[in-house]
């Protein structure tokens, strides 16, 4: 029997950023099946830090993450976690009512700026001549989730805490004031098991026999190609159509582009479709002058929602010491740091950081209840 304070359940993002800082005060212990953490999602996503990105909830828990990205405590990483992109939400003349609202919703200049399409082009020359406006979002960034992800679990091990690899969970009971967790090789006992699970969180949940909350995963597809050569990219921000039907993105030297799709799921290893492939081509040689001579590579992943697109953080309101940390989405890494405070700190049931609480945070939001009140009484 393997004793700590939390058991937390997922070694992706989520997992490993809670576990981090409830392992300043507490002992923590985080279980992931795979043989690497951050396999399934964190390692598949093509995080950028936006401030436009989500609806309120979302802004509020990527603005309060900011701090942690931008000053990180010392040793946590030997790299920058934010690097320089920007963000370019472009429209043609169907899409300036949505570019309107977007621009209406934020009312920030120093956040978002409009742009003529003549500007657009001269952010991403290869923008067609259909591109009529845009808007600019200067304070946008590239995440290096590698480096974040890898910053937490290192932080979780020099605090005594401990990520085990190739540890799938496959039964827990509640028995006189603990969890006892068992695996394919250990057993564990907490008092509190805290599921990130990400696509798997309604799976976990069910081995617990809590009730599930209607999680749904679904798959996003990507694919990477070199342009062709003359085609400087190297300064080109996120570019992202105001629909949301496809965005692209330099990456290494080559140029990342996605359909934005979202297809249901079930929690799996996701693989990428030929179709999304063929349409994410279609959309960006439309609306640009790019040309997809070869796919580098190819791939997709799971992006996990809740039905109301906010996640999860609180406790279960009948299952003792079950807690949810699951629905990030496609916003995971971008609020990881503020999230994962907030999760510690509702955990260990104090108070979240001010300067959190002053972004707008409210627990309710994030609270499981939320979603049970809509699954109805089943």
């Amino acid at each position: 029997m393997i004793d700590c304070d939390y058991l937390v359940i997922g070694g992706g993002i989520a997992g490993c950023s809670v576990g981090y800082f409830l392992s300043a005060q507490a002992r923590v212990i985080v279980l992931e099946r795979e043989s690497q953490p951050g396999y399934h999602t964190t390692g598949r996503s093509a995080a950028s830090y936006t401030t436009v990105y989500g609806n309120t909830a979302i802004r509020a828990l990527t603005l309060a993450s900011r701090s942690f990205f931008d000053s990180p405590p010392p040793g946590f990483s030997e790299s920058r976690l934010l690097n320089p992109l920007g963000a370019l939400f472009f429209a043609d003349q169907a899409g300036l009512p949505q570019l309107d609202a977007l621009l209406d919703d934020v009312r920030d200049p120093s956040r978002l700026i409009r742009l003529t399409g003549d500007d657009a082009r001269a952010l991403v020359p290869v923008l067609g001549p259909q591109v009529v406006a845009g808007a600019h979002e200067i304070v946008a960034r590239g995440i290096d989730i590698h480096a974040l992800h890898q910053g937490f679990i290192r932080g979780l091990r020099v605090r005594d805490g401990d990520l085990h690899t190739n540890s799938e969970v496959r039964g827990l009971v509640y028995a006189n004031g603990s969890w006892q967790i068992e695996t394919n090789d250990a057993v564990y006992r907490a008092p509190v098991v805290i599921n990130a699970a990400g696509a798997w969180g309604d799976t976990v949940a069910a081995l617990a026999g809590v009730r599930p909350l209607g999680l749904q995963p679904m798959r996003r597809t990507a694919l990477t190609f070199r342009p062709d050569d003359g085609v400087e990219i190297a300064h080109w921000p996120i570019t992202v159509e105001i629909g949301e039907a496809f965005y692209f993105k330099p990456e290494s030297g080559l140029l990342m582009v996605s359909p934005a799709d979202e297809t249901p799921s079930p929690p799996c290893d996701a693989q990428p479709e030929e179709m999304d492939i063929a349409l994410a081509i279609d959309r960006l040689e439309a609306a640009t002058s790019l040309r997809v001579r070869h796919v580098a590579h190819k791939w997709a992943g799971l992006r996990t929602f809740t039905s109301d697109r906010t996640p999860v953080a609180g406790f279960d309101p009948v299952a003792l010491g079950f807690f949810w940390l699951v629905g990030q989405g496609g916003y995971g890494i971008q609020t990881a740091p503020g999230l994962a405070q907030i999760a510690a700190a509702l955990a260990m049931d104090r108070d979240v950081p001010p300067p959190i609480v002053d972004g707008g945070f409210r627990a309710a939001d994030l609270a499981p209840a939320r979603l049970h009140s809509t699954l109805g009484a089943g």
